[in-house]
């Protein structure tokens, strides 16, 4: 199996790394659902990891419907990522009518020239998610990450196992969101992923008052958190 932990921070990467991990989600900004990284932080995952480092390439929060201002900057994000040696991107891109923006995903492959490239959980958001995998298919994606459309992988579970079915192998359909040492052993039971995606992390917090948006904790993933989920399948 493959265990890809969503990492918002040099320790946490280092943590995923130190814990057995496969993969890393580079990202910033957990609250809002995930962020593109600063490229220093980008820079200091590829140089210190030996476990391939994907990049997490979202301009803002909110949906997932952007303006070609919003393309040339994740265009831009991309071939920054390319250079610096990542091992992928993780995308998304959609219309008003909740359908993926096949035009951006299609640059944005391009962009990624021979990188990986995974389209993130816009792919919940889309009105079917059946012709989503064979237009992610046919435009050369490696992966996708999922929910099944439902708040939690666990929650989204029997819809996970329906499109990997659908899949037929030709993309791989990865679990995503909310997966804990309690959820993902059924999780894994009922899906047959071989890929999965959690955080296992942690709130740090640091002595003294808070400040309405300059609160003294982060979130970090912590080795034993992530050993623990990863023995539990």
């Amino acid at each position: 199996m493959t265990f890809e932990i969503c990492a918002v921070n040099l320790p946490s990467a280092l943590a995923a790394m130190h814990a057995g991990a496969q993969r890393i989600e580079l990202c910033s900004a957990l609250d809002v659902g995930g962020l593109t990284p600063s490229p220093g932080l980008i820079r200091a995952a590829v140089n210190h990891l030996n476990i391939p480092v994907n990049v997490l390439i979202r301009p803002r929060e909110g949906d997932f419907c952007y303006a070609p201002g919003a393309l040339e900057v994740m265009l831009d994000d991309i071939r920054f990522c390319l250079e610096a040696g990542a091992n992928g991107v993780v995308v998304g891109a959609l219309t008003t009518g909740n359908r993926l923006d096949l035009p951006m995903m299609q640059a944005m492959k391009a962009a990624a020239g021979d990188m990986e490239i995974v389209c993130h959980r816009a792919f919940d958001f889309t009105e079917d998610p059946f012709q989503s995998i064979d237009e992610l298919v046919g435009l050369g994606y490696h992966r996708i990450l999922s929910s099944g459309q439902a708040p939690t992988a666990f929650e989204g579970r029997f819809l996970l196992k329906r499109l990997a079915e659908h899949a037929g192998g030709q993309i791989s359909v990865m679990p995503g969101a909310g997966i804990n040492k309690s959820n993902i052993r059924d999780i894994a039971l009922v899906t047959a992923a071989q890929e999965f995606h959690f955080t296992g992390k942690k709130k740090v917090v640091q002595p003294g008052a808070d400040i309405p948006g300059l609160e003294r904790w982060y979130w970090e993933s912590d080795a034993e958190l992530i050993r623990e989920i990863m023995a539990a399948v």
